[in-house]
């Protein structure tokens, strides 16, 4: 089995798939002009058939998790203690992140490469089910020998033979957070109290729904703020920062399809951005005006448009992390994520600091987000 590793952004463009298409763009313009804090460097690998995105970064801090474990692992948990309002185990639970941090420095753990990344939340990898994933793995630490290999978002429910095929290659498998996911929206969701409330709000509400069949470059700027207002102004910093040309690319290539609320004189007054693959969907794009009262439900609006183009495509829906009681109520569950590491090309610092990063995690913090609902 052969794997090609392309920087060359014409030679991506030439294969003509999505993946190879996204890839181009990002390594053509450069990531900072498509997620302004993230600064990876973009290259694509052919893999048995299937065309992967891949983000290599060799340091850094303060950026975003999509593509430095670090933030996922301390920085953003930080601010998530804050958001949750952790009272009980709060120095505790300072002190052990205070010691993850060290340690994360300390191996270096930014320097890496994410494999199948598409510096999104969710990554939801399709119909690749880790098919090549020795052959891949061998070549890029040849290629990138003191670089962390890393695959973001892998979980029992959305993609179990891609996890099963990491723990058989000997990846580390790093607890990351815990996702709510809807297995039947016509049995889950449609018949809730809470999907019937959110439905009246919509229909109350006046705006109108529409999908375009292409977005504006003035609603790649008013998407891209009102996910801002939301993922990067209300909740953390650290979340992927998505620019209008983010937007207009998720829209030009088809990967994401948007579904928005508008107002009488067209102003977008909430918006969900759909990803389907693979029988499943996510929705990473989730935006609303932050400004206007509570009453007005926007948030739930939004939710409910996500969860009703699911529905109409007969698909399962990721639901992220987050908001956790918010989708209990409407039907969802929770499963546990993982980030995957492979190390053992690393220095024996390094690869004891992946398996102490993880066996922690899943000895005290997995039951804690059981627990509480994280």
């Amino acid at each position: 089995m052969t794997v090609q590793l392309l920087t060359d952004p014409a030679q991506m463009r030439a294969l003509g798939s999505l993946p190879a298409t996204f890839a181009a763009s990002l390594a053509e313009q450069g990531t900072p002009q498509f997620i302004a804090n993230a600064s990876s460097a973009m290259l694509l690998a052919r893999v048995n058939g299937h065309d992967l995105p891949l983000t290599v970064d060799d340091g850094g801090h303060g950026r975003s998790y999509v593509a430095s474990p670090h933030s996922a692992y301390v920085d953003y948990a930080r601010r998530e203690m804050d958001l949750v309002g952790l009272r009980h185990g709060r120095r505790a639970v300072g002190a052990v992140l205070g010691l993850t941090d060290r340690l994360l420095r300390a191996a270096r753990i930014n320097r890496a490469v994410h494999v199948d990344n598409w510096l999104l939340s969710t990554n939801l990898h399709g119909d690749w089910q880790g098919e090549g994933l020795p052959q891949l793995r061998a070549a890029l630490c040849e290629r990138y020998p003191d670089h962390f290999l890393i695959l973001r978002t892998l979980d029992a429910w959305s993609c179990p033979r891609l996890l099963d095929a990491a723990r058989r290659d000997g990846w580390i498998m790093a607890p990351a957070r815990q996702i709510w996911v809807t297995d039947d929206l016509s049995r889950d969701w449609l018949p809730r109290k809470d999907r019937l409330n959110d439905r009246r709000i919509l229909r109350r509400s006046g705006l109108t729904i529409e999908e375009p069949e292409q977005l504006s470059s003035a609603d790649c700027e008013r998407i891209a703020h009102l996910y801002a207002l939301l993922y990067l102004d209300k909740y953390s910093p650290l979340n992927p920062a998505f620019t209008p040309a983010f937007i207009a690319l998720l829209d030009r290539t088809g990967l994401t399809r948007f579904r928005l609320a508008r107002r009488d004189d067209g102003t977008i007054m909430a918006v969900a951005g759909m990803i389907a693959r693979g029988g499943h969907a996510t929705c990473p794009v989730v935006g609303y005006d932050t400004a206007r009262p509570q009453h007005e439900g926007l948030y739930r609006i939004a939710c409910y448009l996500a969860s009703e183009w699911t529905l109409e495509r007969g698909l399962s829906l990721h639901g992220s992390a987050g908001a956790a009681q918010f989708k209990r109520a409407r039907g969802a569950r929770g499963e546990i994520e993982y980030m995957a590491i492979h190390a053992r090309h690393l220095s024996a610092p390094r690869r004891a600091a992946a398996r102490l990063l993880a066996g922690v995690l899943q000895a005290a913090v997995v039951p804690m987000m059981r627990r509480q609902g994280w």
